[in-house]
């Protein structure tokens, strides 16, 4: 019965505590690359890969006579009970071509869009995620560096995505694919009766008399738009002209059009953001260390009020220090210097859901450690 009372609390806590372990281990990589990236050191990561842990529960009961007293031969009852805990943990280096690609190529299109369906701001979203935004004026377009070097590019960027944001938090935001609808004309002749069943579970089939044709037509999901409006609301004519713009773009493009008309249109604008990869997010976070750090631009006067006016300066706000910050979440040491993000300022949601953002962000990069069958450290305890 002891056993069976310490089993479940102690796998439990052990649970937890691997868990906690596991999860600070990684953030305060993300920390540590962090820094290498400001020295312009070379980033790396380990991952644990196995964790095995072997408890031993042992207990015992027994009698003895009672000490002293007239009770001479009162047996008194003994219950005991051990708990013992053998964990082995494997630790794996990541890296390898396939991780290299992954941690240099930028992030497509679909990353962003399904962390804004999680309803991340958009505003701290495209800070650390986009490289730059190209705003488009007829067939020419305009460079915007998200790169506070680039004082008129960052100001541009900066503005365009407090816009989006002030539309986010008025729930007007869309990001949904583009519906397209794809038309075919055939001879009527060409279809075989035992294949127009099967056709009409995929396509809406008109038939036209007049030349004796089919008319075969299915609705189909173009790219992500990020807009201020619904885009099933477009004529088709509208969603074709948009579609045929989209062609020119890249997997890690993402485009927003915003109309006059609707909320957010006093500042009417289209283009699209180019995305980053993870390693040139480590090394943009990297510069706010040192003289590449953001700082404030004021929104655009035709762009609606910001919830709660939140518009920080840094895209993530870090501590340095001699000393290991005693507020902090967590901090890593590097060349007798303590590192911490600020999760006591003024901004500490903010910089806190960054983070968070940054620990999905290198989640969706890293591949599946392998098990079994690679070089690790093992450490057995």
């Amino acid at each position: 019965m002891l056993a069976g009372c310490i089993s479940p609390i102690a796998l439990n806590r052990a649970v937890t505590a691997y868990d906690d372990a596991v999860t600070d281990a990684i953030s305060q990589q993300l920390l540590l690359n962090i820094v290498r990236a400001h020295h312009r050191q070379p980033v790396h990561f380990t991952g644990v890969s196995n964790i095995a842990a072997t408890f031993t529960f042992v207990a015992n009961a027994g009698a003895t006579p009672a000490l002293g007293g007239l009770a001479g031969a009162t047996l008194m009852p003994i219950f005991g009970g051990s708990l013992a805990e053998s964990p082995t943990i494997s630790i794996v280096p990541i890296e390898g071509e396939e991780f290299t690609k992954r941690l240099l190529t930028p992030f497509p299109q679909s990353k962003l869009t399904l962390l804004l369906r999680q309803h991340f701001d958009v505003d701290m979203l495209l800070r650390m995620m986009a490289q730059e935004v190209r705003l488009m004026d007829g067939e020419r377009h305009s460079i915007h560096r998200n790169s506070p070097a680039d004082k008129t590019g960052y100001e541009m960027f900066r503005r365009v995505v407090l816009h989006l944001s002030a539309i986010q938090d008025h729930n007007q935001l869309f990001v949904e694919p583009l519906p397209l609808t794809h038309t075919w004309t055939i001879p009527a002749g060409s279809i075989a009766p035992d294949s127009f069943q099967s056709l009409q579970k995929e396509f809406i089939v008109r038939y036209n008399s007049a030349d004796d044709t089919f008319t075969l037509r299915k609705q189909v999901p173009g790219p992500v738009l990020i807009t201020n409006y619904d885009p099933e609301m477009l004529p088709e004519a509208e969603r074709e002209k948009l579609n045929d713009r989209a062609r020119e773009w890249d997997i890690s493009d993402i485009a927003f059009d915003i109309r006059p008309g609707y909320f957010g249109g006093e500042w009417s604008m289209s283009g699209f953001f180019r995305l980053r990869s993870f390693q040139a997010i480590l090394g943009f976070l990297g510069k706010a260390l040192g003289q590449g750090a953001g700082y404030h631009v004021e929104k655009d006067p035709r762009t609606p009020a910001i919830l709660g006016n939140e518009n920080p300066n840094l895209t993530m706000e870090f501590l340095v220090s001699h000393t290991a910050p005693s507020d902090a979440d967590f901090s890593i040491r590097w060349n007798n210097r303590y590192y911490a993000v600020d999760t006591a300022g003024s901004h500490a949601r903010w910089n806190r859901d960054a983070f968070q953002l940054l620990f999905l962000l290198f989640q969706m990069t890293v591949t599946d450690l392998p098990r079994l069958g690679v070089p690790s450290i093992t450490i057995a305890k």
